[in-house]
């Protein structure tokens, strides 16, 4: 035996090969974002003879058409990450609005009161949405199919089917307020996009760096097994659905500030635009795995779309069928993305 022989150094493992596929499926919905600008980018002097898309006025009003789906799709990010889904959001939407106008406008109680009327009344129908499904045991499907109507029902019969005006105009002017940009000629950033930037970030936080957030994912994962650890689950789906419709609220109010009325029809298919931007941004519909950034960036492509459909002079009525075609692409992507997953 050798006295020199040296210890045999320990082998690195090999290094992981890049999977393309494994890319597009976790960043896919990035590509999408950047290959829509580009191509309404080089459409718009094509089609309309000047760049109407590529300025940033307009790219200010893409993310001011976002801002308020995006606010709802974070809620919503964390309902369907636990498993659940919520079809009422719209119907608060309206129930919020129309109830906060009515308090301003007939018990003067200002801007600070109208927000708090708000953001309580969705609250509440998150807790009563939450309350359906884990003390009646009703599905997230039928139980929010059902209040989906009542809400609607509650803001028609609260402003006597009409739209509720002469609220608070400070209430308007602060929720709707433009914060001036120091670059260009009457560039200015809504107060909207601020919150919403605000809100996806301190969501993103919660959901990966708390035990709120850990535990949404492991009650979507498997409900059984999160229970059988000791996770209260009934509490915790509770509080998820109290936080959608408290972000619900938000985004009530400013919807309010920006249409200056308070209106039992507001709200519309909104729960359609989130849960199209929570599973094209990679949340599985299936549960258990959840992210705020790709909500933000689904909300963005939505709104991308709309726009596009403004710029181009194309027919409101095709909006419809085509964020239809974009909730039927994004439930194909999410089956193949998982799939993808279990392969890797």
């Amino acid at each position: 035996m050798s006295v020199n022989a040296q210890p045999a150094k320990p082998q690195s493992p090999p290094a992981r090969k890049i999977n393309i596929t494994e890319i597009i499926a976790r960043y896919g919905i990035v590509f999408v974002l950047v290959a829509m600008v580009i191509l309404m980018s080089i459409l718009s002097p094509i089609i309309r003879g000047e760049q109407y898309f590529l300025t940033v006025n307009n790219l200010i009003q893409v993310g001011l058409q976002a801002s308020i789906n995006a606010i709802i799709a974070v809620g919503m990010t964390f309902i369907i990450t636990s498993g659940g889904i919520d079809l009422s959001v719209g119907s608060i939407v309206a129930l919020c609005g129309v109830v906060a106008a009515l308090a301003m406008r007939d018990l003067g109680i200002g801007p600070v009161g109208g927000f708090l009327v708000a953001v309580s009344v969705g609250t509440m129908c998150g807790l009563f949405n939450g309350l359906l499904i884990t003390r009646i045991n009703l599905a997230p499907f039928i139980a929010t199919l059902g209040t989906m109507g009542i809400f609607r029902g509650l803001a028609l019969v609260t402003s006597e089917g009409r739209s509720i005006y002469g609220f608070d105009a400070d209430f308007n002017t602060f929720f709707s307020y433009r914060i001036s940009l120091p670059f260009g000629d009457n560039v200015t950033l809504p107060v909207a996009v601020v919150f919403a930037l605000s809100i996806a970030l301190i969501f993103w936080f919660i959901m990966g760096h708390t035990r709120f957030g850990k535990y949404t994912v492991a009650i979507g994962g498997n409900e059984e097994t999160a229970r059988l650890a000791g996770i209260p689950v009934k509490r915790y789906k509770l509080g998820i659905y109290a936080l959608g419709g408290f972000l619900t609220g938000i985004a009530s109010v400013l919807l309010l500030a920006r249409l200056r009325s308070g209106d039992p029809t507001f709200g519309r298919l909104f729960e359609l635009d989130a849960i199209a931007a929570v599973v094209m941004g990679g949340t599985s519909l299936m549960g258990g795995e959840g992210t705020i950034w790709g909500t933000i960036v689904g909300a963005l492509i939505i709104s991308l779309v709309r726009n596009a459909i403004n710029i181009f002079n194309v027919p409101s009525y095709w909006q419809e069928v085509i964020i239809g075609s974009v909730i039927v692409l994004a439930v194909i992507l999410d089956q193949w993305r998982r799939k993808q997953a279990q392969k890797v």
